[in-house]
């Protein structure tokens, strides 16, 4: 601050004015709001049909939202001055598209702003609409539009994209209409290590048509770059992927993979009780009491929790728990083993176990091993490709999940998919260097 170098106050300046072509004039402070007035700089005065120089008319003024100052709402009031062509007698006003767009509303330093605290700040636009003190309805629409010019609509975010993964997403709780989408995501950073996933795009409805068609939409050298989809165990995704990207790699993540073991414990444990105790599991029953024992990873067992399971597993009636918690316990070890050539042979070993010689009795088994044998080459093609879990899927559902509580809900899908794009559409940085 020292060697600082101060200039005299100027409203144009600390306005920002001068991209927007405009000079301020005045201010009128008011307790909730500023209002600037301005004038444009370029006079317009030549006329665009004889080129003759026009004669002042009269004078219009024009309205703008701007971005606030202090997280005071501010206002431009531009004087907008009227021409009259003696030649033509073509009458026109100055150009004001360089503040704004016709019959717009905001200014574009009020649209970078929102912009900016959208995806930036993740506003929501209830606030955004506060700062600019506009209605709701005012901001949405313009912030949207100006989304989908400058970020959705450029065709470059989809280029580079070598890794994707795909996944089922809630967007509305309601009884009316399809409220499930699928999420496609860029999952090329997370595999190189570089970055974070990225939403790609949503398209309406979870079916294998959905995700075949929104393939199919794509350039055909886009899809030939293409390597990898990360998945979970649901067929019709894995199906589209193999039609329309022969080439790639499909991989069921070890989220959805272990997910699948812990359904077969939980049904075990459900059954076993239910044919022991003609009810289902209260505070007192063994098996009810350690239901989230039973999910806890072996190497990460405390005393107590070690104790719980041996006094469990010591009654002859709960084997089929125990057999069957053995089975999920092999699986997280290895997906957890340091080395991958290790773990893919040990979860392959696994694979082959449960294909045949498994008892009758142990239903949720029988069930767990025909899924893994009928997915066994996506489910191991994972440890020849790191970084293609669909975990970093599963955390952007969760971030999902948050914009509709931020939001309290939407109930326009097209809104949505544009905020859920500018939200986590990794497009930060982008307006970082843009503006």
């Amino acid at each position: 601050m020292a060697d600082a170098t101060f200039a005299d106050p100027d409203l144009t300046t600390f306005c920002r004015l001068e991209e927007l072509g405009l000079q301020a004039v005045g201010q009128f402070l008011e307790p909730d709001r500023a209002i600037i007035a301005c004038r444009v700089v370029d006079t317009g005065d030549e006329c665009g049909r004889c080129g003759q120089r026009g004669v002042p008319r009269d004078t219009v003024t024009r309205l703008l939202a701007h971005e606030p100052l202090g997280w005071r709402p501010t206002l431009l009031l531009v004087t907008v001055r009227r021409y009259h062509c003696a030649g033509c007698a073509r009458v026109w006003r100055q150009d004001t598209s360089k503040a704004a767009e016709p019959r717009a509303k905001l200014s574009r330093r009020a649209l970078r702003w929102a912009l900016e605290g959208i995806v930036c700040q993740h506003l929501s636009m209830a606030r955004v609409a506060d700062g600019l003190a506009v209605s709701w309805n005012t901001a949405n629409t313009a912030v949207l539009d100006e989304g989908r010019r400058v970020l959705i609509g450029d065709p470059a975010r989809f280029d580079g994209v070598t890794v994707i993964g795909v996944d089922e997403h809630v967007w509305r709780h309601t009884r009316r209409g399809d409220k499930y989408v699928t999420v496609i995501i860029d999952l090329t950073a997370v595999q190189a290590g570089t970055g974070r996933a990225r939403l790609l795009d949503m398209a309406e409805g979870r079916t294998k048509q959905v995700f075949a068609t929104w393939l199919a939409s794509r350039p055909q050298p886009w899809r030939d770059r293409v390597q990898v989809v990360a998945m979970d165990g649901f067929t019709g995704f894995k199906t589209a992927a193999t039609e329309q990207l022969p080439d790639a790699v499909t991989v069921m993540d070890p989220f959805h993979v272990v997910r699948l073991a812990g359904e077969a414990l939980d049904e075990c444990r459900r059954r076993v009780q239910q044919n022991l105790h003609g009810h289902r599991g209260r505070r007192s029953d063994p098996l009810f009491s350690a239901r989230r024992t039973l999910h806890t990873g072996a190497d990460l067992l405390t005393e107590k929790q070690r104790a719980r399971l041996h006094a469990l597993f010591a009654n002859d009636e709960h084997v089929e728990v125990e057999v069957t918690w053995a089975i999920y316990q092999r699986m997280i070890t290895a997906y957890r083993h340091t080395d991958r050539r290790q773990g893919h042979d040990l979860l392959r070993s696994l694979i082959h176990s449960l294909e045949v010689g498994v008892p009758a009795a142990l239903v949720e088994i029988r069930k767990l091993g025909g899924t893994l044998k009928r997915r066994a080459a996506d489910i191991l093609a994972f440890f020849a490709r790191p970084g293609t879990s669909n975990g970093p899927t599963e955390a952007i559902n969760g971030r999902l999940e948050h914009l509709r509580g931020t939001a309290l809900g939407f109930r326009n899908l097209t809104n949505y998919t544009a905020r859920a794009l500018l939200e986590i559409g990794g497009f930060k940085h982008r307006l970082h260097r843009q503006f």
